[in-house]
């Protein structure tokens, strides 16, 4: 029973690793508002979808020639496929009842991390609606990573919610909408993000994993209780916490700005550091350190999330630690799963040989190809 056991609580620990890099390449999103009138007939309202023009290209073809550059003259040749693409893939129903969506003359801006064609929205429902559902499906047949970052603003107050694969369908009630509401919601997107959030699950997986074991050269030795594990623990993840709220809030609240793509590149660069630390051991007793060093880089990362999502001006210290708290609450939960069952298979061949050098070499493998992707804003993905 006992073998049993281990073999099941290793199986565990290896989907855990194994499902988060899979998917580690580099960030797709889109950027949906939608904003219903303060007054009036809200019946019909506007938005605007912002949809990477690199996405596109790679679900319709949008450089014909293939030279590596997608010209206005090409990008206005699709302009009908696209809107057809992009509305086939949008559902909104209002009070249960669905709402035509029409599309306007598009026009291109840049993001961060590149050029989106922005696609002017207009939808109509059958009568001003109560609450509005969502079914979200763009790229859901090609990139299970990918986001739709949604705001919508209404009298009630500004909603927001990330969709994709894992969450197809929203509702929204069009209510008065407090701060309290505003803060669950934030915090409820802070869990969401963190889950998904790969980059960061990888971080926090490569520090934790060598913290049921004690380096002895030239070897890795079980330790001998809980608690000293336990201790490392919670170390490990207070100083990622302390480093990432910092920078958190100074960039959500514009005191410092980084580029996307060179905070999203040492993200990487981090998980990569991390998992070979645990191959050649350079930090070991100081990796709470290495988790608030790196911390400082992956609070920046939160932020470009947090800022993408829209903050409520009103409510905006609520909005920023229910954020804050959502994602720390996303963390706790990793511990909970992870520790019990490293520390039980902390003394096996399978933990010490497969799971830590294994595992930590193959997040390395895969997060240096993230690197790459996201440097040098290559698509090396193989599906």
């Amino acid at each position: 029973m006992r073998g049993w056991r281990r073999l099941l609580a290793a199986s565990g620990l290896l989907g855990l690793l194994a499902s988060a890099p899979a998917l580690a390449h580099k960030p797709s999103d889109s950027y949906l508002t939608l904003t219903l009138p303060e007054a009036g007939n809200r019946a019909i309202f506007d938005g605007q979808w912002d949809i990477a023009l690199r996405d596109l290209d790679f679900a319709i073809g949008l450089d014909r020639n293939g030279d590596g550059d997608i010209t206005w003259g090409e990008l206005r040749a699709r302009h009908a496929d696209i809107a057809a693409y992009a509305l086939a893939r949008l559902t909104i129903q209002g009070d249960g009842q669905a709402c035509r969506l029409t599309a306007g003359e598009q026009l291109v801006d840049r993001h961060t991390d590149g050029a989106y064609t922005v696609l002017p929205l207009r939808v109509q429902c059958a009568h001003s609606p109560a609450a509005l559902e969502l079914r979200y499906r763009l790229f859901a047949d090609i990139d299970p990573q990918h986001r739709g970052l949604l705001a919508l603003r209404s009298p009630g107050g500004t909603r927001t919610a990330v969709l994709g694969p894992q969450a197809p369908v929203s509702h929204f009630e069009l209510a008065q909408h407090g701060a309290w509401g505003q803060f669950i919601d934030y915090a409820r997107e802070g869990v969401w993000h963190i889950w998904i959030g790969f980059d960061h699950i990888l971080f926090l997986l490569s520090l934790l994993l060598p913290a049921v074991l004690v380096w002895r050269k030239p070897q890795w030795l079980p330790v001998a209780a809980f608690t000293p594990a336990l201790i490392d623990v919670l170390k490990i993840v207070t100083a990622f916490t302390l480093a990432h709220s910092i920078t958190l809030s100074l960039a959500t609240l514009g005191v410092i700005s980084l580029p996307s793509r060179g905070v999203e590149s040492a993200i990487a660069a981090s998980v990569v550091l991390a998992a070979l630390n645990n191959v050649w051991p350079l930090f070991q007793g100081r990796r709470w350190m290495v988790a608030f060093g790196f911390g400082l880089i992956h609070g920046f990362g939160f932020a470009s999330v947090l800022a993408d999502l829209g903050l409520p001006q009103g409510a905006l210290l609520l909005a920023l630690v229910g954020f804050n708290l959502g994602v720390e609450a996303g963390q706790l939960a990793i511990v909970a799963v992870f520790l019990p069952l490293a520390y039980a298979l902390r003394g096996t061949w399978l933990y010490r040989r497969l799971i830590l050098l294994g595992g930590s070499c193959l997040i390395a493998a895969l997060a240096a190809l993230w690197f790459a992707e996201r440097a040098f804003n290559l698509d090396l993905r193989p599906f």
